[in-house]
């Protein structure tokens, strides 16, 4: 089940998370606000502008997907390691995750949904996806539209 087109948020601010979940859903920056934060500050190396250093508050994209019900077999490794995530964002950026990347079992990469930033709420923008690992910040999405949960064996996501 994925949530239908006539619950359609009409302010733009909300996320659709669908996929291979047992609990598909509409996910507005307060809805996340009220789930467990995290803190992080990531700095970026831009090439042309230099260092971008940025505070950000969220909770753990993990968790987020974790409250949605994903279909797999939770206790089996290999199951949930079939699985990616897709992220878009309003301009068309999309990036590609894995779950093992995520996992606290394996990559333990503290994905955030963002819904501050530099202490000023994203409630208007709506999330973004931040990885504060990364040294580059081509894998942050700003205005997070759609986030997908797919198995990596099926033919189209």
């Amino acid at each position: 089940m994925q949530p239908s087109s006539t619950d359609l948020p009409t302010d733009g601010s909300q996320v659709t998370l669908s996929g291979r979940l047992g609990m598909p859903a509409w996910l507005s920056v307060e809805k996340l606000r009220s789930m467990p934060q995290r803190e992080a500050i990531v700095t970026f190396e831009c090439r042309t502008s230099g260092p971008r250093r940025h505070y950000f508050t969220g909770a753990l994209l993990i968790d987020v997907l974790q409250a949605a019900k994903p279909l797999f077999t939770p206790n089996e490794r290999k199951d949930r390691l079939r699985f990616l995530i897709s992220v878009l964002g309003r301009d068309g950026h999309r990036v590609e995750l894995s779950w093992g990347e995520i996992d606290p079992e394996f990559g333990n990469v503290p994905a955030l949904l963002a819904v501050s930033m530099d202490c000023r709420d994203l409630d208007a923008q709506g999330p973004h996806l931040v990885l504060p690992g990364d040294r580059c910040g081509a894998r942050h999405v700003s205005q997070v539209t759609d986030i997908r949960l797919w198995s990596g064996d099926q033919v189209c996501g």
